[in-house]
């Protein structure tokens, strides 16, 4: 993670906010500039990229992958019907 600091603060302080900024976000930080001016702080940062799994319904079923499907579960949805937008001549 890339923290920058301008101003006068310890690494102690500085992990206290990633702490509390993780914590309060439910996230890993990516970055973080702080920049203090007395009492006040002000935190500019950036979360680290969240891993997904892309879900879809396919034939009546909510799948995130097709590779434990059997040959005639396969079939069907290589047999389905898929429909595109097209948009281009509305206005």
């Amino acid at each position: 993670m890339n923290v920058k600091i301008t101003g006068n603060a310890s690494n102690t302080e500085a992990a206290k906010y990633i702490e509390y900024l993780e914590d309060k976000h439910g996230r890993k930080l990516d970055s973080l500039d702080i920049q203090l001016n007395g009492d006040h702080a002000d935190l500019s940062y950036s979360f680290a990229p969240v891993e997904f799994e892309r879900i879809r319904r396919i034939t009546g079923y909510l799948v995130g992958t097709m590779d434990h499907w059997n040959n005639a579960k396969s079939a069907e949805e290589a047999a389905r019907v898929k429909h595109g937008l097209c948009c281009s001549d509305r206005i």
